[in-house]
């Protein structure tokens, strides 16, 4: 699976949210979004991540960043992550995980010392035009958004 780099276009992509609302990246043109990928709504790590976002969501609106989550789960599964945790940002379906792949972030990994397919725990800054400002892949939940933060600098 291709990796994307700083400077690559980000692939576009249109995908139903935890509301079977459609989400495409080009909704964001004209502002910065932080694009993250995690495997599983509901897991510890997911979850964390989910709330760190949550919680730099100030922060991030002022620098002009909007954030958006993507897994394989179903819409009725990411709402249920949303209402439990009352994250009130996108969290798209990508069961297909088509949008994972474009990004890069599907693939092999190593769960409890076997090797699976899923998702790579991924996060992108892409800017107002659409290009890639930060992109790292195995990236820990709680440094989602401190990557964001370092190329925001």
């Amino acid at each position: 699976m291709a990796k994307l780099n700083v400077g690559d276009q980000a692939p576009g992509f249109s995908l139903q949210d935890q509301h079977r609302q459609t989400v495409s990246l080009s909704d964001f043109e004209g502002g910065k979004l932080l694009l993250y990928f995690y495997p599983k709504a509901g897991t510890p790590g997911c979850t964390q991540q989910a709330i760190s976002i949550c919680d730099a969501a100030e922060g991030l609106h002022s620098a002009g960043v909007a954030f958006v989550g993507i897994s394989p789960d179903t819409p009725e599964e990411q709402r249920a992550f949303d209402e439990k945790h009352n994250l009130s940002f996108p969290l798209l379906s990508d069961p297909d995980h088509e949008v994972a792949e474009a990004y890069g972030a599907w693939g092999t990994k190593s769960v409890q010392g076997r090797k699976k397919e899923g998702i790579i725990r991924s996060s992108f800054l892409i800017d107002e035009h659409g290009t890639i400002l930060q992109a790292t892949y195995n990236v820990k939940p709680k440094e989602t958004v401190l990557k964001a933060r370092e190329a925001l600098a």
